[in-house]
């Protein structure tokens, strides 16, 4: 078994999660080459600028023009197309009538040209706008992996802090050592197998967030989104990764979108009364009801991919009637990090 310092390489690479764009999505942190103590601010910043500046120092950011996690990433178009049984579980307007989509897929960590098998690349993430009807829109943002490192977003500062302390020479137990000796969720987490995957198309996406559905008839469920590809899931071996192209993801995809539909199921995976609804660390088990929502079907990939990234600010928390968030406070602090990390790009 790996040791909390063998681990902590992982996580100085393969850390933590997005509070960059609009919602606190899972990302790798790529750290900087070298790390050095800081002393303690002499005006304590507020804890979204915080953590942004957190995430762009581990990444050698700022980077111009891109989000300060999930730098990197292709988007592509499509459209939803509900299931039959969604409207029984929420009325938010989308599970009852087609409505085109923005899909962005990204690799993790805030470094622009990351390789994409590079194992500091999972996380990776998916974004998706819903476009309805009237000029509304509604956002997931989710990630392959079905849970998160900590349970709030000052531990999750706290997780940035204690890797950018933890260079070498630094004396033992180094603070992430002790951060990850503290937080089972964390150290499980960073040791959790990700290979690289054969297609952003063949990757399954989680919610690590649970939201409140509601019905007509005011029938309310917790659940999780679930987003799984049709064609299965597939990775690369380790050998085939060492010999992939940096872009391998990011050019794939839309050459496949190019053949035919690439096509995912969007389900909910729905809590039991035991079931934990406000702790992203908190995995529910396997055998919980899950609720077919629908298909998301893409089929073309815009051209102006930098100009339209950039523009885009996902938010998961705006929402329709029908959905509501969880008092999830990893959920309810993602709009003002992302609005951050957005103002910094837009400069």
């Amino acid at each position: 078994m790996k040791s909390v310092h063998q681990d902590h390489r992982a996580l100085r690479h393969r850390t933590a999660a997005a509070l960059a764009a609009s919602a606190f999505v899972v990302l790798a942190v790529s750290a900087p080459t070298s790390f050095a103590a800081e002393p303690a601010p002499a005006e304590q910043k507020p804890l979204p600028m915080a953590t942004v500046d957190a995430l762009n120092k581990l990444s050698g950011g700022p980077h111009a023009g891109f989000r300060a996690n999930h730098a990197k990433g292709v988007l592509v178009a499509g459209t939803f197309t509900p299931a039959k049984g969604a409207a029984a579980f929420s009325k938010a307007p989308h599970f009852a009538k087609s409505v085109p989509v923005l899909v962005r897929f990204s690799n993790a960590t805030g470094v622009p040209n990351l390789p994409d098998a590079d194992p500091n690349a999972s996380a990776h993430g998916v974004a998706i706008r819903f476009q309805l009807p009237g000029g509304a829109n509604t956002d997931i943002v989710s990630i392959s992996a079905n849970d998160f490192p900590v349970a709030t977003p000052e531990e999750f500062l706290g997780l940035l802090q204690a890797v950018a302390q933890s260079g070498p020479g630094v004396a033992k137990p180094t603070p992430i050592e002790q951060f990850l000796g503290s937080h089972p969720a964390a150290l499980r987490f960073v040791t959790t197998p990700r290979p690289a995957p054969d297609s952003f198309g063949t990757l399954a996406f989680y919610g690590v967030n649970a939201f409140k559905f509601t019905n007509a008839k005011g029938v309310s469920h917790y659940g999780r989104y679930q987003i799984l590809p049709v064609a299965g899931e597939h990775a690369l071996s380790a050998a085939d990764a060492a010999k992939a192209a940096p872009n391998y993801l990011m050019d794939e995809l839309p050459q496949r979108i190019a053949k035919g539909p690439v096509k995912f199921r969007l389900l909910a995976q729905v809590a039991n009364e035991a079931d934990n609804v406000n702790d992203p660390t908190a995995v529910w088990p396997a055998d919980r009801k899950r609720v077919e929502l629908g298909t998301i079907a893409l089929n073309s990939t815009p051209k102006e991919q930098v100009k339209a990234q950039k523009a885009l600010l996902f938010n998961p928390l705006a929402l329709q009637a029908g959905i509501e968030p969880s008092a999830d406070p990893v959920l309810l602090a993602r709009p003002a990090a992302y609005g951050v990390s957005y103002g910094q790009r837009a400069q």
